[in-house]
């Protein structure tokens, strides 16, 4: 059976690989495993891999930290693992770009599930989008996940690219936060709403610009929307 996808697998447990490894190969993916943060970054540069699992809680590196390096220079997927449950865990991970989280203990169908969905949906939206959306002084490219703000490159995690796209391209159409992680994380996201606030909070801090005729706008019990002056 040909490989349909190189998921790497970041975990201190010997176990966790044994399980979810035998379930992607069942499925036809390929694999690689990383058992520390440091190792993990150094593979995911080598190897390239289509989707990361990370492990939250990991030696030398924890995979926040993980996330955060690989978040400057890639946007490949992420979903996290974590044993703790905590609702701050999910929500940080989710801030700094992550494409969705998985609480242990876990059943190994459920995470090839997600890799599935999440790796769908990632394919999706490049095939289907415009790629790139123009405003004065504003370049959003969708394809390869670049934000210009009057030329020059900003900075922007993976889902705030998305979030920022989604709402460029219906400029004046009000979407609540439901509908910004339907379409941005999709139908399997459980996380709490708040994190598109501090999604938003972050993409205006990074456009803060002077005399442009667009601008993110808060909608009083609604959303948000894209919204051009004409």
């Amino acid at each position: 059976m040909s490989a349909i996808g190189h998921i790497l697998i970041c975990d201190d447990q010997f176990i966790i690989h044994e399980t979810i490894r035998a379930y992607l190969k069942a499925d036809g993916f390929a694999y690689d495993s990383a058992y520390d943060g440091e190792e993990a970054l150094k593979k995911a540069y080598e190897t390239k891999p289509d989707l990361i699992i990370l492990d939250i809680m990991m030696p030398k590196i924890n995979g926040i930290e993980v996330c955060r390096t690989l978040r400057k220079t890639t946007d490949v997927p992420i979903i996290m693992l974590t044993a703790k449950g905590e609702e701050i865990d999910k929500i940080l991970g989710l801030e700094l770009g992550a494409d969705d989280y998985i609480v242990k203990p876990f059943s190994p169908r459920e995470v090839v599930a997600r890799v599935k969905t999440v790796l769908r949906r990632r394919t999706s939206q490049r095939k289907e989008n415009e790629p790139i959306i123009r405003y004065e002084g504003l370049d959003v490219n969708i394809s390869s996940y670049e934000v210009r703000l009057n030329g020059e490159i900003v900075h922007f995690t993976p889902k705030e690219v998305e979030i920022l796209y989604l709402l460029a391209s219906h400029p004046g159409q009000v979407f609540d936060r439901e509908q910004i992680i339907q379409k941005v994380w999709g139908d399997d996201y459980f996380g709490d709403t708040r994190s598109v606030d501090t999604q938003i909070k972050r993409i205006r801090q990074k456009l803060s610009c002077e005399d442009v005729k667009w601008s993110i706008k808060s909608i009083y019990g609604v959303g948000y929307k894209f919204e051009v002056q004409s």
